[in-house]
């Protein structure tokens, strides 16, 4: 018959594995993302991984004191991901801060498109 700390093990040793899979793909996500916001999904992504990681130690080796960690680190990558949220958001788009520049830019009056008849006069003779 098979014991429950066997159970408890195997289903430990498992889902290490799949941890460790979905931290290379995610970390594959991180260096090869194509925009900042693909970047900071995929950080708060590898966060919950780590936690995960973490979380599945404290069950395999029965020591506490990682749940706390891993709460921690849950906090921890909550306020870095609103921090990277902010920053995005503060960026805005190109054509977004193109358009507000060349709003406050100050304009230059219209030069006229005649000259006076004496100045064209002048280049003639």
């Amino acid at each position: 018959m098979i014991t429950p700390l066997a159970i408890v093990s195997a289903a430990a040793a498992v889902a290490l594995v799949i941890l460790g899979l979905a931290f290379l793909l995610v970390g594959w996500r991180v260096l090869a993302g194509p925009t900042l916001p693909d970047r900071v999904l995929a950080l708060d992504t590898l966060s919950g991984t780590a936690i995960g990681f973490i979380a599945v130690l404290a069950v395999k080796t029965g020591f506490n004191l990682y749940i706390d960690i891993a709460i921690s680190l849950g906090l921890v990558g909550f306020l870095a991901t609103i921090a990277f949220a902010r920053f995005v958001l503060s960026r805005g788009t190109v054509a977004e801060w193109d358009s507000e520049k060349a709003a406050s830019a100050p304009k230059k009056p219209k030069v006229a498109a005649k000259r006076s008849g004496a100045n064209e006069r002048k280049g003639k003779g």
